[in-house]
């Protein structure tokens, strides 16, 4: 018989527990499901013997007693602020207030702070100042240096420094808390953490002088931090970043930061990272190496009860975990490298795959709930058709920087062989017990080469593991827009589109091709959403998968938005940021409606479109891409 991990007192009591060695505190409700880090977390370090308690979703309004009911942990407080940045949670990207949370019972919204994260560890240390606070999760990772923030409009420091936490785990982190539970329980203070991989600190600067030479020599060459310092434990390349003071001066400096962080978050072998703030310095240590198929199968097959904790029953089903309750994640990371996307900085640009076999024990272990009927909304990751893809050469892995292995070309060391992914779905599509099996992650259609398989997979998908509805996402109809995006031509959709309409035709089969579109993104104008607004009049599209861009921390996209500046290249790139030029752009993905047709017509005059117009709203058609007069 299985158990929850203990939420109440109560729970703890039971348990005979005098005293909990850890604490877990999260924005979301506790699902013990291997989709919701803090279950993960939980998981492992009761695996490795811990006692772990779960704080979810406390009051901070009140007398602070969901902080106080577990008492002190004997080891550490883990925090996040959920599986989403609450900003995110919280504000459209139109900065209004979003009326439910997914990760709620009942979808209510209102039982997190904005800023979580934040919010939490001042807590913490509030109530228990000596008992180390340990940040985790997305909010805190993609916030562990420098960074613009869009709720606010402008740039904040280093979380650590806005907070009073002792130490930041970024990244998924089940190795390094691990590491870290087993310092702290060796009796080492916090600072034995610093020589961790994947961690971040703060210290001191007055210690470390940068214009001394102990960071740098006279000449710019890199120099050996302090004998006795945490630097001087690292066995990783120093690289100093402009300081926080600096990049608010500069947006240039900003800029020229991003490009360094991004470099180091595609190495598997990179430096340390440090940006001093005022008299203090936030350093940044490497990551740990991608993990191995046995690792990432160890944490999936751990004894999660895959359901919510019994306590939120009367309060409603929680929309995150229906959404993913009958899907089946088959490996982490991604190495799309599109410029608006966090996955790659969050859980690594090297794919971390699980094996066929524990894939296939949770396919039984989800046939055997009571409440299944027979559908898997989905297999595949944060992308569908990653998993088992890794570089031919290891070496050649390690020592590589680009953002992406399949963009602006197919790198020639990528194993991008499909086959083991089309046996993979019939393997799990032979279970008795499994009627149908969709893929309803999103498809990397750029991956598909002559000699791989992919169209391929994209045929099986197609005819066997499709609802109805199959989803792509070309972002953009603009080659400007699209390569700023990182994202491939859009002549791909289009050959994407005939091939699904080529095997819809052939089977006799009515289903759609359904593209995800972005507005406002940077280097996206008026005219670049009226040419996308035609090709879709073109090609029949009435849109309803779209966004409006949202800038969130630690993306090229947000750098661009907040420096008008691309890091990359150090070119300017022009930005919609104006709520009404945002509000513009949005529009045209819905020319067809006859109320917003006045609108679109005087923001097209406005921009000096007009041409537009008549072929938006009659019959007359542009040759497609003829570009005409006005730019906004």
């Amino acid at each position: 018989m299985g158990h929850f991990l203990p939420i109440t007192l109560d729970e703890v009591k039971r348990l005979g527990w005098e005293q909990v060695d850890v604490v877990l505190v999260t924005g979301d409700a506790y699902i013990d499901h291997p989709s919701f880090g803090t279950a993960v977390i939980g998981r492992t370090l009761e695996a490795a013997g811990y006692r772990v308690a779960i704080i979810p979703q406390p009051n901070w309004r009140d007398d602070l007693r969901d902080f106080r009911k577990f008492g002190a942990p004997r080891l550490f407080f883990g925090v996040t602020s959920g599986a989403m940045d609450s900003m995110v949670n919280h504000y459209t990207a139109a900065r209004r207030l979003r009326h439910d949370d997914a990760y709620t019972p009942g979808g209510q919204a209102g039982f997190r702070p904005d800023r979580a994260t934040y919010v939490y560890t001042r807590i913490l240390k509030q109530l228990y100042p000596d008992v180390p606070v340990i940040m985790a999760g997305i909010e805190a990772s993609m916030r562990r240096l420098a960074h613009y923030d869009y709720w606010d409009d402008r740039l904040f420091p280093s979380i650590l420094i806005d907070t009073p936490a002792d130490l930041l785990n970024y990244g998924m982190g089940e190795r390094t808390t691990l590491k870290i539970a087993r310092l702290l329980d060796e009796g080492k203070g916090i600072e034995a953490c610093y020589s961790l991989p994947q961690v971040a600190y703060r210290v001191e600067s007055g210690e470390w002088r940068a214009e001394s030479g102990e960071w740098r020599t006279e000449n710019g060459e890199r120099a050996d931090a302090p004998a006795g310092s945490p630097l001087s434990t690292l066995h990783s390349p120093l690289i100093e970043l402009h300081s926080f003071e600096e990049c608010l001066k500069s947006k240039r400096a900003e800029a020229e930061n991003y490009h360094v962080i991004e470099l180091e978050s595609n190495k598997i072998e990179a430096a340390t990272l440090v940006q001093r703030h005022g008299d203090r310095l936030v350093v940044v240590n490497p990551p740990e190496p991608p993990m191995t198929t046995a690792e990432i199968d160890a944490s999936f097959d751990l004894p999660y009860m895959r359901l919510p904790h019994p306590k939120y029953k009367k309060r409603g089903p929680i929309p995150a975990f229906e959404m993913i309750r009958w899907s089946v994640n088959t490996h982490r990371g991604c190495f799309g490298g599109c410029s608006f996307c966090t996955i790659s900085a969050h859980q690594g640009k090297q794919i971390a795959s699980r094996s066929e076999e524990s894939i296939l024990n949770e396919v039984n272990l989800i046939t055997q709930d009571p409440d299944f009927h027979g559908v898997l909304t989905d297999l595949g990751g944060p992308s569908a058709n990653m998993w088992r893809m890794r570089g031919k050469n290891p070496d050649l892995c390690r020592r590589c920087s680009r953002y992406s292995c399949s963009m602006p070309t197919m790198c020639k060391n990528l194993d991008s062989d499909h086959r083991p992914m089309i046996d993979l779905l019939r393997r799990v599509a032979s279970n008795p017990k499994v009627k149908h099996l969709y893929v309803g992650s999103g498809i990397r259609c750029d991956l598909f080469q002559p000699d791989n398989h992919g169209w391929e997979y994209f045929r099986q998908v197609v005819l066997h593991h499709t609802s109805g509805r199959l989803k792509v996402a070309p972002e953009h109809t603009s080659e400007a827009v699209l390569a700023l995006m990182r994202k491939p031509s859009f002549a791909l959709f289009k050959e994407t589109k005939r091939r699904f309409d080529e095997v819809c035709r052939q089977a006799d089969l009515k289903y759609q091709l359904i593209p995800y579109f972005i507005s406002s993104h940077p280097g996206c104008r008026l005219q670049d959403m009226a040419e996308l607004a035609l090709e879709m009049k073109r090609m029949g599209y009435r849109l309803e998968q779209i966004q409006d861009f949202t800038p969130t921390p630690m993306t090229l996209s947000t750098e661009m938005y907040y420096t008008g500046i691309d890091p990359s290249t150090m070119k300017p790139v022009y930005v919609a940021t104006t709520p009404g030029d945002k509000a513009d752009q949005r529009r045209l993905f819905f020319f067809y409606r006859p109320d917003e047709r006045r609108a679109i017509e005087q923001s097209l005059r406005r921009a000096g479109c007009e041409a537009y117009i008549p072929c938006l709203f009659g019959s007359v058609s542009v040759a497609s891409g003829r570009r005409k007069p006005g730019r906004r």
